[in-house]
């Protein structure tokens, strides 16, 4: 006799699940070896992706009503391509739930709602040493941007900048 197969639930985020995405987000935090940049708390997530004006959209994968894991995306915008795109965020499948194919099923799902709002591009950024994410994306059709570094300006640096020549 044969176990039934788990039930996989793709949904939307709403403002209750704020908590649990603070909680996939401090858990990829950790497996990335990123916890000290983890400032995030639970009232932030649920103004800016909740709110009057929201940020970023989420969705939530469930296996047998269990939370499993996340994805959060954002729209971007394509000069070049003259349209929309989407980024995604973060992606991240708790341990106990890997290898149920929910990483691709919220690839898709993310592909899915790029085509439906009109977007020339779908991307995101990798670490370089995640080698098992990258061969994942690699898997999906993903081409790396090699000649293309990601460049930040946050914190006091970000506070500095924005002080400089009020004029402009």
């Amino acid at each position: 006799m044969s176990a039934a197969p788990p039930v996989i639930v793709i949904r939307p985020a709403v403002r209750e699940d704020a908590g649990q995405i603070l909680a996939f987000i401090r858990e990829l935090a950790e497996y990335e070896k990123l916890v000290h940049e983890a400032v995030a708390d639970e009232a932030s997530l649920a103004a800016h992706l909740f709110g009057e004006r929201p940020y970023a959209e989420a969705l939530i994968a469930e296996v047998d009503g269990e939370p499993a894991g996340f994805a959060l995306f954002f729209h971007n915008f394509s000069t070049f391509v003259g349209k929309p795109g989407l980024y995604l965020e973060d992606l991240f499948v708790r341990p106990a739930f890997r290898g149920l194919g929910l990483g691709k099923r919220l690839m898709v799902r993310l592909a899915r709602i790029a085509l439906e709002r009109d977007c020339g591009r779908f991307e995101w950024s990798v670490l370089d040493w995640n080698t098992p994410a990258i061969d994942f994306y690699r898997s999906l059709g993903a081409a790396g941007m090699d000649a293309w570094t990601v460049q930040r300006v946050g914190g006091d640096a970000l506070k500095a900048l924005a002080a400089q020549d009020r004029e402009s």
